[in-house]
């Protein structure tokens, strides 16, 4: 008998795939009426032939796809056969639609991107924070702020949390060392993970790995050390993989995000900037001139919101280099 389901891929090795196979209450909801032995387990596996979305995509860490096996896949009790190979029957079929897709790290369906950032050692590169919030912002990922290292500098940390949550995105001031701000965090990420797919980002040595193995210890990701002579993280992930949390939803160890280079990959076009500055959107429409750049011209209603302390001056000063990038690049022609 052929068993069709739904499965998450976590991780890619070599033209194979480990993937977690829907759980029976998800598959019941999915294929109403249908039988899946393997509910639930996660596994090893192929692809049958060799699979691309509509556009010409490959598979990506946080696809959705179907994937059918047969009777020949499992031993009594739901227990994986392997097969000569080593791997159990059965092959990821088809690539389901994805919400999203980035290409720098290579991950798809990404519902949350927490931004970490830290008042000192090394110090917070606003402009970095910025690019990450325009490219979740494009992508419809939900973003959130949490400045580590409070206990550094108490003055960046109270400012870089002024900074964004003027811009509107949930922003949480916590030191790691002390304890504070722990607690509240973990209940408000715990809450907003459940059943959905979340990565931590930021530049090396915030302390992102210190972060997730305070709220969740079953990641058990090495903490790097911070370098004393050039005062950088040493990266310790090698490629994209997502862990199953308990209770729910998927953590993504992912290399990539602290490299933000506008000029060598296509993150969105030029002409989608101004919506991915979320503080700017209300005063869109009041400029003196239809064709406002917010970059400089007079009348600009951006520019008059930051003289009256209503807009960071360094989220515009963000917007000006991402500006200046993306206007200098040639026609942007989206890549999977």
């Amino acid at each position: 008998m052929e068993y069709k389901t739904q499965c998450r891929v976590l991780r890619g090795v070599g033209g194979l795939y480990y993937v977690s196979l829907a759980d029976s209450e998800a598959h019941s909801a999915l294929y109403p009426d249908t039988a899946s032995p393997l509910a639930g387990k996660t596994l090893l596996t192929r692809a049958r032939g060799s699979l691309r979305t509509p556009d010409g995509g490959k598979i990506k860490v946080g696809d959705i796809c179907e994937f059918i096996y047969t009777d020949n896949s499992f031993t009594e009790g739901g227990i994986p056969q392997d097969d000569s190979s080593g791997l159990p029957e059965g092959a990821v079929s088809a690539i389901l639609p994805r919400r999203n897709s980035l290409i720098r790290p290579p991950l798809s369906n990404l519902d949350i991107l927490v931004i970490v950032c830290a008042s000192a050692a090394p110090a917070p590169a606003t402009e970095t924070i910025d690019k990450l919030l325009s490219v979740a912002e494009y992508h419809g990922i939900e973003a959130i702020v949490v400045i580590g290292k409070s206990e550094l500098d108490g003055e960046v940390a109270e400012k870089l949390e002024k900074t964004y949550k003027s811009a509107l995105y949930p922003t949480f001031t916590l030191s790691c060392y002390e304890g504070d701000g722990i607690e509240e965090f973990s209940s408000y990420i715990k809450e907003r993970l459940r059943g959905k797919v979340a990565a931590f980002a930021g530049a090396s040595g915030v302390g992102k790995s210190t972060l997730i193995n305070a709220l969740f210890p079953e990641m058990k990701l090495a903490a790097g050390e911070i370098s004393r002579k050039i005062s950088r993280g040493k990266h310790t992930t090698r490629q994209a993989e997502l862990f199953p949390l308990e209770g729910g939803g998927f953590l993504a160890d992912t290399p990539g995000f602290s490299m933000i280079d506008f000029e060598n990959f296509d993150f969105f076009p030029f002409d989608a900037l101004p919506d991915t500055m979320r503080e700017f959107r209300e005063h869109y429409g009041e400029c003196k001139y239809l064709d406002c750049s917010h970059t400089k011209e007079e009348g600009c209603a951006i520019l008059d919101a930051i003289e009256r302390g209503e807009i960071a001056p360094s989220r515009h000063e963000s917007y000006l280099s991402m500006y200046k990038t993306l206007k200098a690049k040639p026609r942007w022609e989206k890549r999977q």
